[in-house]
């Protein structure tokens, strides 16, 4: 009662302009969704998928005696390799070394031959 009801107002259009500006209408607003997609697939799809090929690569080369750090950081030395699993060797034993056995995904970084003596 103490507000009025709000109508809007009817466009006015000149003669001749209304299908150019329908034109161009249609195009602009699906241009910000194109380059929200296409910024989104140059900062984030495209890295992401780069750095999962280049880790499948890796997991798929791993053979005995590489040197490899793993999610946790565990570093050592891979004694065997399964289809899933492989044997790290992590230390010297009196009995002999110690293994454990990890996922192949879980292989973060292959070191250079020797790393271990070093550290």
């Amino acid at each position: 009662m103490f507000i009025s009801d709000a109508y809007a107002q009817a466009a006015v259009v000149a003669p001749g302009t209304a299908g150019a500006a329908d034109a161009t209408g249609g195009l602009m607003g699906i241009l910000p969704l194109v380059i929200v997609f296409a910024v989104m697939w140059l900062l984030i799809i495209r890295p992401q998928s780069k750095k999962a090929k280049e880790h499948q690569k890796l997991v798929s080369e791993l053979a005995k005696g590489d040197e490899v750090v793993t999610q946790g950081g565990v570093t050592g030395r891979v004694a065997k390799v399964g289809e899933n699993y492989l044997h790290l060797e992590v230390a010297e034993g009196k009995d002999g070394p110690l293994e454990l056995t990890v996922q192949k995904s879980a292989v973060t970084a292959l070191l250079p031959k020797g790393s271990l003596k070093n550290l």
